[in-house]
């Protein structure tokens, strides 16, 4: 069986070749064999005439033409030396010399104030030595990098230009599945592409071969997603910005339906500490916790298999003043409810340090309520040296 590849939609060149798909559909339309007593047929016949006003289509000219203006094209140059060996002798004995070389690559970005400040991609950005940046109506503008979280695969960089058309950030926690979506940005260096899908799914997660640490939470579309999108936008029918493009699943590196975009409101929260802090003041509840099997669900009692497993409290730690122990199952923070420990990382990431949330606990059979203040994670190594 052929083995699926999760591919980042990173254009790595210049020369992006545009890959169509032919598709021939047979309709079988014989009756032969079919049972005539299955289907009943209506006196007035088989054929129905419903007229449908302009109301009960989806109208996206508005959202279309107001956030491709603030979605960006962004270009990218690694420089490097890579060693070349010097004939046959340089193969054996180590004769050589290094060679300049020079790979350009592109996606997208998405201009989030005014005074020039752009998200995007951390792995669109990654290893940069110069980053050009090109508006929807072709002016371009060298860029700086700003930051980056590898974590969230978000990046800030900025070019200096004042008056740039912004993206407001709608609620991404708010957003609904089956809710149509549009998906801007360029796609083989075909500035300003305009896809359309729906909201599929939300809380996905990729398979982490690395053993980074990564935060996921993915929104899912049918929205057209192909390499140079990385980094545009996901918008909602207003034109607000829902979620960043950033990875498709293929067996081609091209689309083949389905797309990921980081939510919105995990986007901006780690783009503006970015700005503001130089990087990414992030939560920290102080625990380990893992996923609900039907082993401790039914050991705990629990109806199903939603929340999390406490499996350990870092001594001194936010959950530990909070009164949160080993063996609670976290089932919902504020207002969210938890499912699973990608759920509880996306929304413990949306806090800043110092916040405070209300955690309902399952605890000896019944459900309890703990305030958390949140500590920064930067604090969390000292609090483990002392154990």
């Amino acid at each position: 069986m052929k083995k699926r590849h999760i591919m980042l939609t990173v254009l790595l060149s210049v020369a992006a070749g545009i890959i169509a798909a032919y598709f021939t559909v047979d309709y079988m339309l014989s009756g032969h064999g079919a049972d005539k007593d299955s289907v009943p047929v209506s006196p007035a016949g088989v054929t129905r005439t419903v007229n449908l006003s302009a109301d009960d289509y989806p109208d996206f000219t508005y959202a279309a033409e107001t956030a491709v203006e603030a979605v960006v094209s962004v270009t990218v140059i690694k420089r490097s030396e890579e060693y070349v060996p010097s004939g046959i002798l340089g193969l054996f004995f180590g004769y050589g010399h290094n060679v300049p070389m020079e790979q350009i690559g592109s996606g997208s970005g998405v201009i989030m104030s005014p005074d020039g400040y752009i998200v995007t991609n951390n792995h669109v950005v990654e290893g940069a030595t110069d980053i050009e940046v090109t508006l929807n109506d072709n002016s371009t503008y060298p860029a700086r990098l700003v930051g980056t979280d590898p974590a969230t695969d978000v990046a800030v960089i900025k070019i200096d230009k004042d008056g740039l058309p912004a993206l407001v950030f709608a609620d991404s926690d708010q957003l609904r599945i089956g809710e149509w979506v549009l998906a801007i940005g360029s796609p083989y260096q075909l500035k300003s592409t305009i896809t359309a899908g729906i909201v599929s799914a939300k809380g996905r997660t990729m398979p982490n071969y690395t053993g980074e640490f990564r935060i996921e939470s993915f929104i899912q579309t049918d929205a057209a997603v192909n390499p140079g999108n990385s980094g545009g936008a996901l918008v909602d029918k207003t034109g607000a910005l829902v979620g960043i493009n950033t990875a498709i699943v293929s067996e081609t590196g091209a689309y083949s339906g389905y797309s990921f975009a980081i939510p919105s409101n995990m986007a901006r929260k780690v783009a503006e500490d970015i700005i503001n802090y130089g990087g990414v003041r992030r939560a920290a509840l102080g625990i380990t916790m893992q996923n609900i099997d039907k082993k401790i669900a039914s050991r705990l009692k629990l109806s199903g298999q939603d929340g999390v497993y406490i499996t350990g409290i870092v001594s001194g730690g936010a959950a530990d003043r909070a009164g949160l122990r080993s063996g609670d199952v976290i089932l919902g923070i504020d207002s969210a409810k938890v499912d699973d420990i990608y759920e509880a990382r996306e929304i413990i990431s949306s806090h800043a340090p110092g916040d405070t949330s209300a955690f309902t606990v399952w605890r000896g059979g019944r459900e309890l309520s703990r305030e958390v203040i949140f500590d920064d994670s930067s604090r969390l190594p000292s609090l483990f040296n002392k154990r």
